[in-house]
């Protein structure tokens, strides 16, 4: 075989291997970036398309619909009020170009006909305790801190399944072990909750926390320790007493049943300083409502787009507890910028001002300009939560 045959087989080669638009061959930093002209396996258009200046082309094959729009975390970056609408072509095809867009993950849905969907063309979907979206990767120069990166070792996530006898049933719980982890030393342990809307998988799809974590290391910047990402969805999200059935539920299950399996398998500091609890929305109050609540079993706290206005009257043996600057080594309470300018920073302050008035040690952050959405509680694990856990 001549020299310059062997060139042309090698380039051959890369080309077949290099990251396509969404082909899931390699976790790559830009997979709906279109590099080869190929569509998606079993989609029949290219959506989203990605492009380098950060604007993106959805497109969507819907001849007999009658309106198609975009509905998502990007339009409010956008400013829009409402879903974006699509513009419909002469072939059936609809098509929508927005952005430039900050370079970020982003969850939307398409809405055709009134009805809320998936994008069918995006191999890119998060399966969650609500009906699944899509997501929208828009890529920089290269992988970023929430991506996987080839000079950057890596952790391992273990799926285990465990009865419950306090939701009477099997339950999963995905455990984070750091780069090098070594069985004969002992770990903090930070437990990690969703929202209303998560499954313990959508800390590593969407939150990308495990990536998070390797980097972190990797770049000096936080404590080696453990993360058991927990399912907190212990009633059904609707049911019309979840409010007041959830948090004893949920320390029940911590108590007796995910504490104990954690404890049991792995080597942890099993204190309340080598515990930490921590959630978004939801996991949010669960943090609070279930970790303020049991300074027997937690020291450290992340309320993450969480709180509540009648904190008050609803924490009112932790606020009360003249040794509770004591007992907690880290509370962190943080949102997102178009939180905390819009109506989800209400019960944020709320909770705000019961710790201010009761002179409760506490650290508040606000990062980025996302909302209710993972941009922010990425975010927020990266650049204040995680680097500040155990630094007392």
């Amino acid at each position: 075989m001549n020299k310059k045959l062997i060139i042309a087989t090698l380039s051959l080669f890369v080309a077949l291997v290099a990251s396509a638009q969404q082909s899931n061959v390699n976790l790559s930093y830009n997979p709906q970036k279109d590099t080869e002209g190929l569509i998606p396996f079993s989609a029949n258009l290219n959506s989203p398309q990605v492009n380098d200046d950060h604007t993106v082309i959805f497109r969507l094959r819907a001849p007999k619909a009658e309106s198609v729009a975009l509905s998502g975390a990007m339009t409010t970056i956008m400013g829009a009020r409402g879903p974006i609408p699509f513009t419909k072509g002469e072939d059936g095809i609809w098509t929508l170009t927005i952005g430039p867009l900050p370079v970020d993950m982003y969850q939307y849905n398409l809405i055709v006909d009134g009805v809320s969907m998936a994008d069918p063309n995006n191999t890119y979907a998060a399966f969650t305790a609500m009906p699944p979206y899509s997501e929208l990767i828009v890529h920089g120069d290269g992988p970023q801190w929430w991506d996987a990166r080839e000079d950057v070792p890596h952790g391992s996530i273990t799926r285990h399944i465990y009865y419950s006898t306090v939701t009477e049933g099997e339950r999963e719980i995905y455990v984070y072990t750091p780069p090098q982890y070594n069985p004969k030393k002992k770990y903090p342990v930070l437990y990690l909750m969703g929202g209303s809307g998560e499954l313990p998988s959508n800390w590593m799809y969407d939150g990308r926390v495990n990536f998070i974590m390797d980097n972190l290391l990797a770049e000096g910047k936080a404590e080696p320790m453990i993360i058991a990402i927990v399912n907190n969805q212990v009633i059904h999200r609707n049911h019309p007493q979840h409010e007041k059935l959830t948090f004893d539920i949920m320390e029940r299950e911590y108590r007796e049943a995910v504490i104990p399996f954690i404890d049991s398998h792995y080597r942890t500091i099993a204190n309340p300083h080598g515990r930490a609890i921590s959630g978004l929305s939801m996991g949010g109050r669960h943090t609070m409502f279930v970790g303020l609540n049991s300074l027997d079993l937690f020291a450290n706290f992340g309320v993450l787009s969480a709180g509540d206005v009648k904190a008050e009257e609803t924490l009112k043996d932790f606020l009360n507890d003249p040794k509770a600057n004591d007992k907690v080594d880290y509370l962190f309470v943080g949102q997102g910028g178009a939180e905390e300018a819009g109506m989800f920073n209400m019960r944020v302050q709320g909770f705000r001002n019961a710790l201010e008035n009761h002179g409760i040690e506490y650290e508040y952050y606000c990062g980025g300009n996302a909302g209710h959405d993972w941009s922010t509680w990425r975010h927020l694990l990266y650049y204040r939560f995680l680097p500040n856990l155990w630094k007392n």
